[in-house]
């Protein structure tokens, strides 16, 4: 690994910042501890901070050079999950029901070590701004920061992220051009029919019934309105309905998401969903009422900037070490947001785990220390090979 120098050197520092923010996770829009903590650090390299933005959000700046000089992005994100920590750690979370089980308190400490790098490094000419991301996780962090002028106040020719993947070799790098991640959507439908007694069932509208024809009905969707060479996801998450052995409800309602790579497709999927829904209302005579939100946008990842962040990662890490053109995946990420602003790439660096305590979202999972100065390193190199003296 050609790991910078000077990062190589505060690895046990950054180790002990990693620590330190995995015993305070905080949920989305609420990372305040988060937030000072990363605002002190960043002040304390000599960057330019800025607090506030989407609430909690931080962008800290470095600038080298005069006039027109190129700008780029770096961003990582702050919040954890609403997750009981099951690690036994001697710094497990100290909140109770929260915990950074995505590794988005390693993604702070590599932004953070390179951030420190480059500011005590005369290595690159241009303008870097780091930004510290609130609420990725359901909330839509990345999208209330640029409704609130993130690239106004810092702009930027390109952006970029970095996520770990900790089923993926150690020290690994993976990406691929366009689509990497999916667009999430979510769905509320309520069903509202007559409810009675379950042995007289002529003499109600049985909204359960129709909610079992319907959640077979949305998964025609994918199989015979979407073309079999596009994606998309329907899944039924959620189904509330009924008190008793006895009794026929009134109202059953159903939730879920859809995932889709093409607006085209996410088209389709919604106005099919409706058209179900009405169809079903008029064949059981029953009101059937559909909610449905578009949240995250897909990832894509453009080819320019791929390739940027494709040789960043060769440098650091060597090419047998780059996975370039991985299969995109159907879960999704908030920084679609700031690419569907600005041209970047979002890259995944292998954390090395076991599955039986790898895999995110999960109360035993720990990012892996040993990429810290990996992670760190890709951030450097990046912002020297975009921005070069």
């Amino acid at each position: 690994m050609a790991i910078h120098e000077t990062i190589g050197a505060i690895r046990e520092e950054m180790i002990q910042w990693r620590h330190q923010l995995h015993t305070m996770p905080e949920t989305a829009f609420a990372e305040y501890e988060t937030s000072a903590f990363v605002a002190e650090k960043l002040r304390s390299f000599g960057l330019d901070v800025h607090c506030g933005i989407a609430g909690t959000g931080v962008v800290a700046t470095i600038q080298r050079g005069e006039g027109n000089c190129p700008a780029i992005g770096l961003r990582s994100d702050m919040d954890a999950l609403d997750i009981t920590e099951a690690t036994g750690l001697p710094y497990a979370s100290r909140n109770e029901g929260k915990m950074h089980a995505c590794g988005h308190d390693g993604h702070m400490v590599m932004l953070l070590g390179a951030a420190k790098y480059l500011a005590e490094n005369d290595t690159f000419r241009g303008t870097v701004h780091f930004i510290f991301q609130p609420a990725e996780e359901n909330e839509g962090g990345g999208g209330r920061m640029v409704r609130e002028g993130l690239f106004e106040k810092f702009p930027v020719q390109s952006v970029f992220a970095l996520h770990n993947f900790p089923v993926l070799p150690e020290g690994t790098f993976a990406i691929c051009k366009g689509p990497m991640m999916a667009a999430y959507d979510v769905f509320n439908i309520e069903i509202t029919g007559k409810g009675g007694h379950a042995a007289t069932p002529q003499n109600v509208k049985d909204p359960i019934l129709l909610s079992a024809y319907l959640v077979n009905l949305l998964q025609s969707i994918v199989s015979r309105d979407v073309n079999p060479m596009h994606a998309a996801v329907v899944s039924v998450t959620e189904i509330h309905g009924g008190t008793s052995y006895n009794i026929i409800p009134d109202v059953v309602k159903l939730r879920g998401t859809t995932r889709h790579f093409l607006p085209s497709v996410q088209d389709r999927v919604e106005s099919r969903m409706r058209e179900i829904c009405s169809g079903m209302s008029a064949s059981f005579d029953v009101a059937v009422n559909i909610v449905y939100e578009r949240r995250y946008p897909a990832l894509v990842n453009t080819d320019r900037e791929t390739e940027e962040a494709i040789r960043a990662a060769t440098l650091v890490a060597g090419s047998d070490k780059v996975f370039a053109d991985i299969t995109p995946v159907m879960t999704s990420e908030d920084f679609a947001f700031l690419l569907h602003e600005k041209p970047g790439a979002y890259m995944g660096i292998g954390g090395g785990k076991p599955r039986e305590n790898g895999l995110l979202h999960q109360a035993r999972y720990d990012f892996n220390d040993r990429i810290l100065p990996i992670g760190a390193s890709y951030w450097a190199t990046l912002a020297e090979t975009l921005l070069p003296k």
